[in-house]
């Protein structure tokens, strides 16, 4: 298959968009397409969301080998291999436009001109239109329907519900009960993080940035902290608590440990971003005190607030972190008591995506997220934002 892919930005970093175009080699027929808004971001973030959104959509046709052709010259050479990806905010999304890559028995890069591009283009600047009258950034999938076909026959073997031995007529009502492991190929035992961001802090109440201060919990906090740690100790096999050395998560993990009986470890790793000098402020403030540095920062995980941390500093500190939790305690079940930041960081690992999903994903105080991260690479996330201990 062919995948025709591009992303552009108004403005750079400005209101940005991607389109991906699938078409078949042979017959050149359009297989499907994808049109996705990004919000506030740049050309060259947009250009690897549409090149991984084509190879993602090839690889759930069944493509085996893919020849990509876009009009961006950086992204063609650093995915040959000719250039090196030395933007930090690029190299996530390099790696996963990779590791879809790795699906296909061979992959190739082109580099064309615009006007070879058209389709792909024309989606890109359909969806920048989209946010420039007002829309929220989309993803709107659009694929054509597969011909009819005897998948053994045809495919040269079993179809891949039969291959996880599901029959075909149930493969639809299996989806909805299958394990993770089941659907994405992942084998070993996977290590379970039960992710707990810690309770209310007068900070938190006021909506106010709260990165190394080490403010600790209010009395509402101490009640939440409880729900949740009673919510834990009804779950089976927890091995440690791990948590961020700042106070408000050490409380919340002190109770978690008198509930569930389990030892403390402390790491650095899931400490909380560093604000700088936004320590304190309300987001309207930190946007009035440095206003062109504050919208660089919501578009671009590169960019650091002043005198503190990036969240791409924030995604290696995190993953070290991680790592040697796993490397430790592989196949354990283990609570992470952490903040908005780190947690965010370790489902955006989990769920292979770009760093836009760092902006587009809440947490509330005390939720419970839950992930799990095999052994082979593959990662699922079981749960997102869970507060139902409170009620």
């Amino acid at each position: 298959m062919v995948v025709e892919a591009d992303g552009g930005s108004r403005g750079n970093p400005g209101p940005a968009g991607f389109g991906a175009v699938v078409v078949d080699a042979g017959t050149g027929e359009v297989l499907a397409e994808r049109i996705g808004g990004l919000g506030r971001t740049t050309n060259n973030v947009a250009e690897y969301q549409g090149l991984i959104a084509g190879l993602r959509a090839a690889a759930e046709l069944g493509a085996e080998s893919v020849d990509v052709r876009m009009d961006s010259k950086l992204v063609v050479e650093q995915m040959s291999g000719r250039w090196k990806v030395k933007q930090p905010h690029l190299q996530p999304l390099a790696r996963q436009a990779r590791e879809l890559a790795a699906s296909f028995a061979r992959v190739t890069y082109r580099w064309v001109p615009r006007e070879r591009n058209r389709r792909a283009d024309q989606l890109a600047n359909d969806a920048m239109d989209a946010q420039a009258r007002g829309a929220p950034p989309t993803l709107e999938e659009h694929t054509a329907p597969p011909p009819e076909k005897d998948p053994e026959r045809d495919a040269g073997g079993p179809s891949q519900a039969a291959l996880i031995g599901i029959p075909e007529d149930n493969a639809a009502e299996a989806a909805q009960t299958a394990p993770p492991a089941a659907w994405s190929g992942a084998t070993g035992t996977p290590t379970r993080l039960l992710l707990l961001r810690h309770a209310q802090t007068e900070h938190s109440a006021q909506r106010r940035y709260s990165g190394r201060g080490d403010v600790p919990l209010t009395d509402l906090g101490m009640r939440q902290a409880g729900a949740a740690a009673r919510r834990l100790a009804a779950m089976d096999d927890i091995v440690t608590i791990v948590s961020s050395p700042l106070r408000r998560a050490r409380q919340t993990a002190d109770e978690v440990a008198a509930a569930t009986g389990a030892e403390i470890v402390l790491e650095d790793g899931f400490t909380e971003v560093d604000f700088g000098a936004w320590e304190g402020l309300t987001f309207a403030e930190a946007a009035a005190r440095d206003p062109d540095l504050h919208r660089r920062w919501l578009a671009d995980p590169a960019v650091p607030p002043p005198g503190g941390e990036s969240f791409a500093e924030v995604h290696r500190r995190v993953r070290r972190a991680r790592d040697t939790l796993i490397a430790k305690h592989g196949g354990a079940t283990l609570v992470v008591v952490s903040h908005v930041t780190p947690i965010k960081t370790l489902l955006w690992m989990a769920l292979d995506a770009g760093p836009s999903v760092l902006y587009r994903m809440h947490l509330d105080l005390i939720s419970l997220s839950v992930v799990e991260f095999y052994p082979d690479g593959h990662a699922s996330v079981r749960l997102v934002n869970d507060t139902c201990h409170l009620e």
